[in-house]
């Protein structure tokens, strides 16, 4: 993160305004808006700004700039054609320790304007760290269509509550919770629709009904999925925002972490190969024990909770003691991963099933019905499978696998730096040997491995999930289009 977003209290502040053309316009809009007092330092003036300015209180000074100018004033903006001018202007403000912004030069800003949506109170303000506006803008559209001018009504609504509910309400939890219960119920339908008389009496019962009731904690099961924070449902984007605490396992990636709440703890529980950093037994007794303490609790699972992930046994723990819980499935690692590399875990003429197993070692040893795992028409997908592979395709071939059988071993899947290791049970093994491999990595063995090739995935795509084959071609998520 490039810049830090912060929003300004402006008004009744002088602002300092080094230039008084069309550019300048466009800030002074945006400026007066916020309730600053400008004072414009430039030889000739637009006539809007100068209408500005006396609608204002402001100040035009008809002079050049000079760092005397400075004095007294919270913020700077340099919106002259001359670049020296606005080079001085940036490090005489820098001297100072008052913020500048020096209109298309990035470099010499220590703030830049986003792109603004207005919904007052309510102000959303979109970056693209001064790389692309054209982008900014874009965004800001999409938001303009997805949040209409009510919304501004009912932060109004909900801010004129904020002195009644923390006299009612103790805890900084309780409060959040009953704000959420204000907007997201039919007392933020009634403002949205226009009836905010209607709405304050709810909201009144709904206060009054909040005052000693302790809360009920909930938990939340949630899949993160293999990797791409794409791939996570809309409801378990919705319910990390709820949760009070997050806990985390080691395949959660930052991205997915950063959908949670900014002010809900995050507490790290992963797991690595004989090292974990809360056993599971403790993992368990910690859920109940946050959910007795009234707290919405997001566990957070990579891939799917329900497959290898141990979710049976924490909701099995959490149902004994009479908590409340839900569980929201992901995107498992074998599905993600291999659609991913352009590997259809199942195909009509190669592969009729398909087998999930896991592959991690206990106690040195790989204790599996092997004899099952033969049927050339069934795909077989290992988790956890790195460390035991050479044992997994020494026995494959022992109990009658061909040992020409593609195999693949799918590297940090779904993310930017997957990687795919194509060969066979007999080949598959030395090509490790011989390669730097980073966990978490997924292995799928079977005919359906060698449709990679024929569906023209040679190697990865900037985006995992795409290649192009041909100078031609246009990416898509998943394999490739040529042009037409």
């Amino acid at each position: 993160m490039e810049y830090l977003p912060l929003f300004f209290q402006l008004r009744d502040r002088r602002v300092l305004l080094v230039g008084g053309g069309k550019v300048a316009v466009r800030k002074a809009r945006l400026l007066t808006r916020a309730g600053a007092i400008l004072t414009c330092v430039c030889p000739d003036i637009d006539s809007e700004l100068e209408a500005m300015l006396q609608r204002g209180g402001g100040e035009w000074r008809t002079a050049r700039y000079s760092s005397s100018d400075l004095e007294e004033v919270t913020l700077v903006v340099a919106a002259t054609p001359d670049a020296d001018v606005n080079r001085q202007v940036a490090e005489d403000a820098g001297r100072a320790n008052i913020p500048v912004n020096v209109v298309d030069t990035p470099e010499l800003c220590s703030f830049v304007f986003p792109s603004i949506v207005d919904r007052s109170p309510l102000v959303i303000g979109i970056t693209s760290s001064a790389r692309s506006p054209v982008v900014s803008r874009l965004v800001r559209s999409k938001i303009e269509a997805l949040i209409p001018p009510a919304f501004g009504r009912l932060a109004e609504f909900a801010g004129g509550f904020r002195d009644a509910v923390k006299a009612a309400i103790p805890t900084e939890e309780r409060r959040r919770r009953f704000y959420e219960k204000l907007v997201h119920g039919q007392v933020g339908e009634l403002v949205l629709a226009g009836r905010e008389d209607d709405a304050k009496v709810l909201a009144n019962e709904l206060l009054e009904a909040s005052k000693d009731v302790e809360p009920v904690g909930e938990v939340y099961l949630i899949g993160a999925g293999p990797g791409d924070p794409e791939l996570l449902t809309f409801k378990a984007a919705r319910l990390l925002q709820e949760a009070d605490i997050v806990l985390y396992d080691r395949l959660v990636t930052p991205e997915i972490l950063d959908m949670a709440r900014r002010d809900a703890e995050r507490i790290y529980v992963g797991k690595r190969r004989e090292r974990h950093a809360v056993p599971q037994g403790e993992i368990n007794q910690l859920l109940l024990d946050l959910a007795r303490k009234g707290a919405c609790v997001a566990r957070l699972k990579g891939g799917d909770p329900f497959i290898f992930g141990r979710g049976g046994e924490e909701i099995e723990k959490l149902a004994s003691h009479g908590i409340p819980f839900q569980v929201v499935p992901g995107v498992t690692a074998a599905s993600g991963c291999a659609a991913y590399a352009g590997i259809p875990l199942t195909h009509r003429d190669h592969a009729q099933s398909v087998r999930f197993i896991t592959g991690n070692l206990k106690n040195d040893r790989l204790d599996l019905p092997w004899a099952e795992f033969t049927s050339s028409q069934e795909t077989l997908v290992f988790y956890m499978g790195l460390q035991g592979l050479e044992t997994i395709c020494e026995q494959l071939i022992g109990h009658g696998r061909a040992s020409d059988t593609p195999a693949a071993l799918v590297e940090q899947g779904t993310t930017r730096h997957q990687r795919t290791l194509s060969g066979t049970l007999g080949t598959l093994p030395g090509m490790v040997k011989t390669t730097e491999v980073h966990a978490p990595t997924l292995l799928i063995i079977g005919e359906v491995v060698g449709l990679r090739e024929r569906l023209g995935w040679f190697g990865e795509a900037t985006e995992p999930g795409s290649w192009p084959p041909n100078a031609g071609a246009e990416a898509h998520p998943v394999g490739w289009k040529a042009d037409v």
